[in-house]
């Protein structure tokens, strides 16, 4: 059981190096993620996520599109890709992701 807290912890610091969180879920003009990476929006409050591009084969995160396609379809209208989960779920999935 010790194990599985120091792997959590460990996942979590990855994550924080790996996604960054734009304030107040907002993207500004000038505010483009680095090379390699792709923006999402999760939640009611549409928090910006900053993710790797690789992140996009994993078969979890397709899965994850795939839901959020059958359940409320994609509405490009507004720009950026919108996820309607919760961001801990989220963020838990992108742990995973990334532990593994």
């Amino acid at each position: 059981m010790g194990m599985g807290i120091i792997k959590i912890a460990n996942a979590k610091q990855k994550l924080k190096r790996s996604i960054t969180p734009k304030k107040n879920g907002l993207l500004g003009a000038t505010d483009s993620p680095k090379k390699g990476h792709f923006a999402v929006y999760v939640g009611e409050t549409n928090r910006r996520y900053v993710i790797p591009i690789s992140t996009l084969d994993h078969p979890l995160f397709r899965e994850l599109l795939h839901w959020a396609e059958e359940e409320f379809g994609f509405d490009n209208s507004e720009g950026g890709l919108k996820i309607p989960c919760s961001e801990d779920y989220f963020e838990g999935l992108i742990s995973i992701i990334h532990s593994t």
